[in-house]
């Protein structure tokens, strides 16, 4: 892709689909939406903790320097206990098949049904670069290292630990 073809700010992508049902459409639900809507085209049941792949009847051609992302829709996932796996799935440009969705039913009790039509997840375009990996000795030295994993105070929660303040203020005097 080349700067004549880049997307001008503000300005829609097109992106050719496919739709084995004029209904199957991916939307977004408000303007300023990251996410279009998916739709499953099949009634399906997913169980207690089962997980189950549900077509969406949309086929894309991704222009390339772009991907699709399929994420988890938050309500279903808050209500219901319905989310993705392998989330972000990665729809690649060159990807011409049917975009198909993974789902998991975190609830160990209840099952969830679904029927064709309903919304199961969200697809996210967005422009992703290609990189050359350069093979060194060492990297270069970064303010937060090889901190990982709670690094950033998820893990003094877990541990109890104090946490650090901020013990300043504009008149220089410390915070209780």
């Amino acid at each position: 892709m080349s700067n004549a073809d880049a997307v001008e700010p503000g300005a829609a992508l097109e992106v050719a689909t496919v739709l084995a049902d004029p209904a199957a459409l991916p939307g977004y639900a408000h303007p300023g939406d990251a996410g279009a809507d998916l739709t499953t085209r099949v009634d399906v049941v997913v169980g207690p903790g089962e997980r189950v792949t549900v077509p969406t009847g949309v086929s894309i051609a991704l222009p390339e320097g772009y991907a699709a992302f399929v994420v988890p829709r938050s309500g279903l996932a808050a209500r219901r206990g319905l989310t993705t796996l392998n989330a972000p799935g990665t729809v690649d440009a060159g990807y011409r098949g049917e975009i198909r969705v993974t789902l998991h039913n975190t609830d160990l009790r209840e099952a969830v049904e679904l029927r064709a039509g309903d919304r199961v997840a969200q697809l996210v375009v967005q422009r992703v670069e290609r990189v050359r990996f350069v093979p060194v000795g060492t990297l270069p030295v970064s303010a937060r290292g090889e901190g990982g994993h709670g690094s950033t105070g998820g893990s003094q929660a877990l541990t109890g630990a104090p946490r650090p303040t901020d013990q300043s203020t504009s008149t220089g005097e410390g915070r209780p």
